[in-house]
């Protein structure tokens, strides 16, 4: 299994903390470093700030030499997509062929209307959401194209220079695996991304999404499935409590790190560096391929050591 750092990029990190995470990422092992695509606080705490996605992406991509960077994921709600496609091709080329589009619908609908973005129903969202990712893939993979979609428009574009990764930029679609998504995911897309789901809920998940490739006439086997997790790794219990009573102080998710602990922070993965590997395998022989570490204490760089020391090597 693969292990990615995922950053909450809208609480609060700055540039110099968005420098020393992919640091760590890079000298510590990890395959890359994902980040949210979010303009204001999903937890409410609106004096939060946030740098843009793709451009903290793309300078990443000019000071880093080995691991992946992507989101997970953006919102087809902020950009046009040939506008979108063509930050993902300049990162691309920033980074030297490292950069990943992880793409949804949007769902928070408050930082639409701070922003001015339109925030359509769920059925309108899915519509935009598959017009996009067909123009995208489109954008990196034809010479020219024409589209005409109920929601975009695009005559004879010729889209140049085309993404350093051949055939093209891995794309990512996140959500549960239900119908419409899978359908949508099956035929454009490299990658399907869940979010902190049990080993049964991951098994399931790629048994659906393999009949929805087969569906497509690709080969079930070439899916390739990632979970998005929150985490919580340390060296022993006493770190462990530390580290959650540290993080909780962040998020304010909680002030009782010990009930926090008890109630075994249900969809996430939290514990010991045994007892995170024991998990991870779980998913692992469910049908997992990657897994992104939600990490919501970011200045916390002493975990992404540890994941890079101890976690790495038990799963690979």
């Amino acid at each position: 299994m693969r292990i990615c750092l995922m950053i909450e990029g809208q609480e609060n990190v700055g540039w110099d903390e968005w420098v020393a995470l992919a640091r760590a990422c890079e000298d510590n092992s990890l395959e890359g470093l994902f980040r949210s695509d979010h303009y204001t606080s999903v937890r409410g705490q609106m004096d939060n700030g946030s740098l843009d996605a793709w451009a903290t992406l793309t300078a990443l991509g000019a000071m880093t030499e080995r691991i992946r960077l992507g989101t997970c994921v953006s919102p087809a709600t902020f950009r046009h997509p040939s506008v979108l496609a063509k930050c993902v091709a300049t990162a691309d080329h920033v980074s030297g062929g490292r950069v990943e589009l992880g793409i949804g619908a949007g769902w928070s609908e408050v930082e639409h209307l701070a922003y001015g973005f339109p925030f359509h129903d769920t059925s309108t969202r899915m519509a935009i959401l598959s017009e996009q990712i067909e123009i995208v893939h489109r954008q990196w993979t034809e010479e020219v194209f024409s589209f005409d979609g109920l929601h975009y428009g695009l005559s004879e574009l010729s889209a140049l220079p085309k993404p350093v990764q051949k055939p093209h930029p891995p794309l990512i679609v996140g959500g549960s695996a239900k119908p419409k998504s899978a359908r949508l995911a099956a035929r454009w897309a490299d990658e399907y991304n869940i979010l902190t789901p049990s080993p049964d809920e991951c098994r399931a998940a790629r048994a659906r999404l393999q009949a929805a490739w087969a569906d497509e006439g690709r080969n079930p086997d070439e899916l390739r499935l990632s979970v998005m997790t929150g985490c919580g790794v340390a060296a022993d219990r006493t770190e462990r409590l530390d580290r959650g009573g540290r993080r909780l102080d962040r998020t304010g998710e909680s002030n009782d790190p010990e009930g926090w602990l008890r109630q075994e922070a249900p969809g996430q993965v939290v514990g010991t560096v045994d007892e995170v590997a024991a998990h991870l395998t779980a998913m692992k022989d469910a049908g997992v391929d990657r897994v992104m570490l939600q990490h919501l204490d970011h200045s916390d760089l002493d975990m992404v050591a540890l994941i890079g020391r101890e976690l790495v090597p038990a799963l690979a």
